[in-house]
């Protein structure tokens, strides 16, 4: 049985049964039970029609938990609405289902989760690897936001930016398990692109090739991370750089710029360069110029700090750094980076020190820590050239400035 194929399905059987009446939560475990009886018989018996097969059994597993829970006037008039069997009906209501899934009361976990199971067909077995909490957790998780949207009408108009902003939390969650996330989230966006024509999913869907593009080249056979900079730039992925830009450039001709689509266009920007030292970084901070604009995020402007940095130097990066909150998420690595640059050995090794104790991820730690030691092996080399004499009766003392 092809579980692509199955999982693809799962959201139109889902959209059927809440379109024909069903409870979400209760629509949402038919469909799973159907999914199971479908991996147990497929593989001898597969049926001609895959999706009109899943909707019968799930609308029938629907109808026996409602005859537990239901007066019998009620259950009456499921059994009466019962579909004579048949080919399903091609009516696409993924892009509902995004809606709901993604619903403002829902917090974002929630509703990452809630969007994995219910659109992107993923079992929570699946969804706790990827997320590396227990499967208990995930559960209580999924039944919590179920519970939430239970009650909402399912033809209500959904918010398109709170959809994309759910599917970029999945893209931001990389891997790991059996289920791929970054992979995953590109395919839900895909099926939001076909189900909808809109400039800022195809920037988001663009920014999210772009980006998946160099994953080989992220990280080292060690594991270790590898800088944009430093990455061998023969192992990104071509064809998929070509398709982002192309999405890219039919959605900028349009005139309707969204943050997605300038992220995607720095991204491109970076694509572009057959070389690290090639890259356009006048344009890159004309880019972020517009994403400060377009969302005034202080995260965008440490972002542009390290552009402008590398555009117009390390003391006009530094400057841009200077005006914002040092609390930020990375703020310090930026600060170490920019004042390396600048030829502030001393001041960036203990900043990237100081920024590898402050690091959200393992991976992330590992690297700042591998900086700040690159550093001082070079302070403590330049000092080992100019013969650094120690007052007497004192130990080694700290490294002189170079």
């Amino acid at each position: 049985m092809d579980e692509v194929r199955i999982r693809s399905l799962t959201p139109g059987v889902l959209a059927v049964l809440v379109r024909r009446g069903a409870d979400f939560a209760a629509a949402e475990d038919a469909v799973q039970d159907a999914l199971i009886e479908a991996v147990r018989l497929w593989p001898a018996d597969p049926p001609r029609d895959p999706k009109g097969w899943l909707v019968t059994v799930a609308w029938r597993k629907f109808l026996d938990a409602a005859r537990a829970d239901t007066a019998r006037r009620r259950r009456e008039d499921l059994v009466d609405e019962e579909p004579a069997p048949g080919p399903a009906a091609t009516t696409d209501d993924t892009l509902q289902l995004y809606f709901l899934c993604a619903h403002p009361s829902l917090t974002p976990s929630s509703a990452v989760a809630l969007t994995l199971r219910a659109v992107g067909g993923l079992t929570t077995r699946q969804i706790a690897q990827a997320y590396l909490v227990p499967e208990a957790t995930m559960a209580q998780r999924i039944s919590r936001a179920k519970r939430t949207v239970s009650g909402i009408r399912f033809d209500q108009p959904g918010d398109v930016a709170t959809v994309l902003r759910v599917l970029y939390l999945v893209f931001n969650e990389g891997y790991s398990g059996d289920v791929d996330l970054a992979a995953e989230a590109i395919r839900l966006t895909r099926q939001l692109a076909a189900a909808i024509d809109h400039p800022e999913v195809a920037g988001l869907l663009a920014l999210m090739l772009l980006h998946h593009a160099r994953r080989a080249a992220r990280t080292a056979p060690d594991g270790s991370l590898v800088t944009l900079a430093e990455q061998d730039r023969g192992l990104w992925d071509t064809a998929m750089i070509a398709e982002g830009v192309g999405i890219l450039q039919a959605a900028l001709v349009r005139d309707r710029l969204g943050q997605f689509q300038a992220q995607a266009a720095i991204a491109a920007l970076h694509a572009d360069a057959p070389v690290a030292e090639e890259t356009d970084w006048v344009q890159i901070v004309e880019w972020y110029d517009e994403l400060v604009r377009l969302t005034d995020s202080p995260v965008v402007r440490l972002n542009r700090a390290v552009a402008v940095g590398e555009a117009d130097g390390a003391r006009a990066g530094l400057a841009a750094l200077a005006a914002l909150d040092d609390s930020l998420p990375r703020h310090t690595a930026v600060a170490a980076y920019l004042h390396e640059r600048d030829g502030n050995i001393r001041l960036a090794a203990r900043l990237y020190a100081e920024a590898a104790g402050k690091a959200s991820n393992l991976a992330e730690r590992d690297h700042l820590t591998r900086q700040a030691a690159r550093l001082n092996a070079r302070l403590q080399a330049e000092s080992g050239r100019r013969g650094t004499v120690h007052p007497p009766g004192s130990s080694t003392g700290d490294v002189q400035d170079p």
